[in-house]
């Protein structure tokens, strides 16, 4: 949901909510405005109003189907896991918008059909096959929307170093050849070996009671002046 934020007074704020967001909005009015000039060039330069009106509503339906889709495929993405609290509350939430989305596409692509079903020119195209033409350019566009956005979301940059310990590795078999991917080297082999000394000092060995005490405590040997 979109809101908007109208300052009245110091202490007074007005929020007027709206479905949808504005970015979604200001789409939405970029594909009625493409639609809109593409009709008037047709209309202008070839004086038929079924091909003008077709071609305008179907560029309007199919822009607002590729944002539709896209926005359908991030909506499913963010579709909370059962289980977490407060999840139900947002998966109605989802659905609600998703709903929306649907309600919206499909009254658009009903009302281009009777918008070109209900003009002055009669025959099998023009009262069969132009009606279902915007609501399958919607169609195709939504999906296109989906797969645009799925791919925008696991594009990978390709000068990123490969991954310490993958599976393969790419590396050039010979000077000035272009390069390869070849197994990668396994890993050395885990080892439970002690890494140090095994010895004991004397000052350990006297505090633990071991039964062979050191040969020296350390102290200097007394000569005849001490005596």
């Amino acid at each position: 949901m979109g809101q908007v934020v109208k300052k009245l007074s110091e202490n007074r704020t007005r929020y007027v909510w709206y479905p949808g967001e504005k970015k979604d909005w200001v789409r939405a009015v970029w594909a009625v405005a493409l639609g809109a000039a593409a009709y008037g060039v047709l209309e202008l330069g070839t004086h038929r109003t079924l091909l003008a009106v077709t071609v305008g509503i179907s560029l309007t339906v199919g822009m607002a189907g590729f944002n539709l889709g896209r926005r359908d495929f991030r909506g499913a993405r963010d579709f909370p896991e059962p289980g977490p609290k407060g999840s139900r509350r947002a998966a109605v939430v989802h659905a609600g918008h998703a709903a929306w989305r649907g309600l919206v596409q499909g009254i658009g692509g009903a009302t281009a059909a009777l918008l070109i079903a209900n003009l002055a020119a009669a025959g099998f195209v023009a009262n069969w096959l132009l009606p279902a033409v915007p609501a399958v350019a919607g169609a195709l566009a939504h999906q296109a929307g989906a797969l645009y956005e799925r791919l925008g979301r696991t594009a990978r940059p390709a000068d990123l170093p490969p991954v310490p310990g993958s599976d393969a590795t790419t590396v050039p078999l010979r000077p000035g050849s272009d390069a390869t991917t070849v197994p990668a080297p396994p890993p050395a082999p885990r080892t439970r070996d002690w890494i140090g000394s095994y010895g004991v000092d004397a000052a350990t060995a006297a505090d633990a009671g071991s039964s062979h005490p050191p040969t020296s405590t350390g102290q200097p040997d007394p000569t005849l002046d001490d005596r």
